[in-house]
């Protein structure tokens, strides 16, 4: 009678490259995880964050009370970043009595644009990861599977009639490390293309933010020059 085997039995007696192999696509199917969770909280928090601060900012709050309350905070990121490294650079300009609206501008866009590139790099943290993990898990996974083949056949070499029941095992654990490689790599490229995707969104949104507040100080300066 045929006796039944099991994914388990046979990840037990795999040779120590494949369990290797596969330990090491567990371990980034694992991180690839947490990343994936931890990736999604920081987008999803970035775009509420957005969405709260737009809605305040164009409710008719007075600037420089908006400044003030940020300020007052310990840290501040996204929009709210933005807008305070804006305002600050806005106002230390305007101080200067030979300062043109058109230099105002120029040097509260180069800081707010500062600001845009570091709060992109914080929200693209650890894709990179996800795109390696995607990209490396099937090769990994092909790696154990061919060596996997390979000692199987070598071990046949030793015995004088081959049957198919001496070959499966063997064949059966190597393909294991292929499934397990695509298992780490799909989910990782899924995640990583939705989130390449969702910072793109973001990026744009502060894109936008950026270049209507830019005018809103622009039009401001030019009320102060015209007024001395």
């Amino acid at each position: 009678m045929a006796t039944e085997i099991s994914i388990f039995d046979l990840i037990l007696k795999a040779s120590f490259v494949v369990q290797l192999v596969m330990l090491t696509l567990v371990l980034m199917s694992i991180f690839s995880w947490a990343m994936i969770i931890q990736r999604r909280k920081a987008l999803t928090a970035a775009k509420t964050n957005a969405k709260k601060f737009e809605d305040k900012f164009w409710s008719g709050v007075d600037l420089s009370k908006l400044y003030a309350e940020l300020s007052a905070r310990n840290e501040v990121d996204g929009l709210e970043a933005m807008f305070t490294a804006g305002f600050k650079e806005y106002a230390r300009l305007a101080k200067n009595n030979h300062a043109s609206p058109g230099s105002i501008l120029e040097g509260t866009h180069r800081a707010m644009r500062v600001t845009l590139s570091r709060e992109i790099e914080k929200l693209e943290s650890s894709l990179s990861f996800l795109a390696t993990v995607g990209s490396i898990s099937p090769y990994i996974g092909l790696f154990g599977t061919v060596w996997g083949i390979m000692t199987a056949f070598i071990a046949l070499g030793s015995v004088k009639q081959a049957t198919l029941q001496m070959v499966a095992p063997g064949i059966a654990e190597a393909l294991i490390a292929t499934a397990m490689g695509l298992f780490a790599a799909i989910p990782a490229v899924i995640a990583f293309n939705r989130f390449s995707h969702t910072v793109e969104k973001v990026e744009s949104s502060y894109g936008n933010f950026m270049e209507e507040f830019s005018n809103i100080l622009h039009r401001q300066a030019v009320a102060n020059v015209d007024a001395k």
